[in-house]
């Protein structure tokens, strides 16, 4: 079993920054590939970013290539999502969750999800 809690959300306007945080409960955090998602209102969970086991390798959505950047620290089984030049349009839930192995943009590849935290972005 995995617990994850993100936090780091907040209320920030267009062109800000924000960094979010998962930590996780896992003694065997390294083992996992860690993702990042978001869901708007009335718009289906979608893939943000995830990150390797091992951190050597990262993914991203288009929408957010270049401006986001996913990263983990094992030994304090906590990943991030660093999101600078924030848009509009970044305005959602952001989840982080954990894998062992599967599709890396799927959300049905992943096990264990955090309970989210909301991310607006003010125009």
């Amino acid at each position: 079993q995995v617990q994850l809690v993100e936090s780091g959300g907040g209320l920030v306007q267009s062109g800000d920054s924000l960094r979010l945080s998962c930590a996780a409960s896992a003694r065997t955090f390294s083992n996992y590939n860690m993702g990042w998602f978001r869901q708007a209102p009335g718009k289906e969970r979608e893939f943000v970013a995830a990150i390797s086991w091992y951190g050597t390798s990262t993914y991203y959505a288009d929408s957010v290539k270049g401006r986001f950047t996913a990263s983990r620290d094992n030994a304090k089984n906590t990943v991030y999502l660093q999101m600078d030049s924030l848009k509009p349009e970044d305005t959602a839930v952001y989840y982080c969750a954990a894998q062992f192995s599967g599709s890396l943009s799927s959300p049905l590849s992943y096990a264990y999800w955090g309970q989210g935290t909301q991310v607006t972005v003010s125009s």
